[in-house]
C-alpha cells in the first residue's frame, strides 16, 4: 500500500509591525478553523500536481509554475547533489490561503510541500538545512531571500531572524494571554508591488527608533512586560507608505486602539491587519468590526486567533 504523506503549515504575520523582514508569527484560529495550506505526497509513476481548495482558481493553470513543482524540483536536487535515493511523486496542494493577502501564503504552500516532501522520504534534512530550501523558494516569488513568514510558518510560534546561516532563527516567548484578531479584505496585494513603494533609504532617526523598538521589544517577551512590549509594536519602516494601498485602514486602526486593541498593524505586506488584545472578547469586537467594515468583498473573511507553538505538522496513511 502506498503511503500518503500530508503536511499542514500555517498562516503567518510576517514583520509583526516592529521587525521589517525579521521577525514573524504563525497563526491559529482560537475556534479550530484551518487557516492554512495543505500539501499530499504519494509516491507515482511520474510526477504530477493537482490543486484544490478555495483559492485554487487563483493559481496558475501550468503545473510547471506552481510554486509547489519548484519546491518538488529544488528537494530532488538537493537529494541529489547529497546522495539521497528519490522517486517521482504525486502531489496536491490544497490551498486554503489567498494569494496576495499578508498571511504568508507562498509561505504556506512552501513549508507544506517541503515538510511533506522531507517526511515523506524519510527525513534527509534537519531543520536549518529546510530553512534555506524555503528560503531560497520564497525569494523566488518575493524577489529576495527572507524567513519572516517561512520561518514561523514551519517552527511555529513568533520567530527572530538572526541573519546567519545557522541557526537561521530564534524562537521569542509567547504572550499566551494576547488574542489577534486579524481581517483579510479580500482584495490583494503583491509583496513586490509593496516593496516597490518602499523608499530605498532611510533617516537616522528612523533606524534609531527601529533598533530601539526591537530591542524593547525582545527583551519585554522575555522579562514578560506584555504593557512595554505592547508599546512598541509600531511600523516606522513601511505601513506610513503601504497603508495607501489598504482602503479603510485608518479607520480600522482608529476603531481597533478605542476598542481594546494594544497594538494594530499590517500583516506582511497587507491587506491583512491584525489588532493585538488582552482578552479573547476585545478581539472578537474588533474581529466582527473589521469582518463589517474593513472587508472589501465576498473574498475577505477575520478570525480571532492565538500564536501556536507548533508550526508545520504531519500525518502519513
Amino acid at each position: 500500500m502506498t503511503v500518503k504523506t500530508t503536511a499542514y503549515a500555517p498562516a503567518s504575520i510576517g514583520n509583526v509591525s516592529l521587525g521589517f523582514d525579521v521577525l514573524g508569527a504563525a497563526l491559529e484560529p482560537v475556534n479550530g478553523d484551518t487557516l492554512g495550506d495543505v500539501v499530499d505526497v504519494e509516491q507515482a509513476e511520474q510526477f504530477s500536481l493537482k490543486v484544490s481548495g478555495p483559492f485554487a482558481h487563483k493559481l496558475p493553470a501550468d503545473e510547471n509554475t506552481n510554486i509547489v513543482t519548484h519546491c518538488y524540483e529544488h528537494f530532488l536536487e538537493a537529494c541529489v547533489k547529497f546522495g539521497h535515493a528519490t522517486h517521482p511523486v504525486a502531489m496536491t496542494l490544497h490551498k486554503n490561503l489567498p494569494i496576495g493577502s499578508g498571511l504568508g501564503s507562498s509561505a504556506s504552500s512552501i513549508v507544506a510541500a517541503l515538510h511533506a516532501l522531507n517526511v515523506h522520504f524519510g527525513s534527509p534534512f534537519d531543520k536549518d538545512a529546510l530553512l534555506h530550501m524555503m528560503g531560497e523558494l520564497e525569494g523566488q516569488i518575493s524577489g529576495s531571500v527572507h524567513y519572516d513568514n517561512v520561518a514561523p510558518c514551519f517552527l511555529g510560534g513568533m520567530t527572530l531572524m538572526t541573519g546567519q546561516s545557522s541557526p537561521v532563527t530564534v524562537s521569542l516567548p509567547l504572550q499566551k494571554d494576547w488574542y489577534w484578531a486579524i481581517c483579510y479584505s479580500g482584495i490583494s496585494v503583491s509583496t513586490s508591488a509593496a516593496r516597490d513603494i518602499l523608499p530605498t533609504q532611510i533617516g537616522l532617526g528612523t533606524a534609531l527608533d527601529f533598533g530601539r523598538q526591537l530591542g524593547v521589544f525582545v527583551h519585554a517577551l522575555h522579562s514578560g512586560d506584555t504593557t512595554l512590549a505592547a508599546s512598541v509594536m509600531q511600523d516606522v519602516i513601511a505601513e506610513p507608505y503601504r497603508k495607501s494601498l489598504l482602503p479603510g485602514f485608518d479607520e480600522a486602526r482608529a476603531f481597533s486602539m478605542q476598542n481594546g486593541a494594544l497594538a494594530f498593524g499590517i500583516s506582511g505586506s497587507g491587506p491583512t491587519v491584525f489588532a493585538v488584545c488582552q482578552s479573547q472578547q476585545d478581539a472578537q469586537i474588533i474581529a466582527d468590526w473589521l469582518e463589517n467594515n474593513y472587508k472589501q468583498n465576498e473574498d475577505g473573511f477575520s478570525h480571532v486567533c492565538s500564536i501556536p507553538a507548533v508550526g508545520a505538522q504531519d500525518k502519513q496513511g
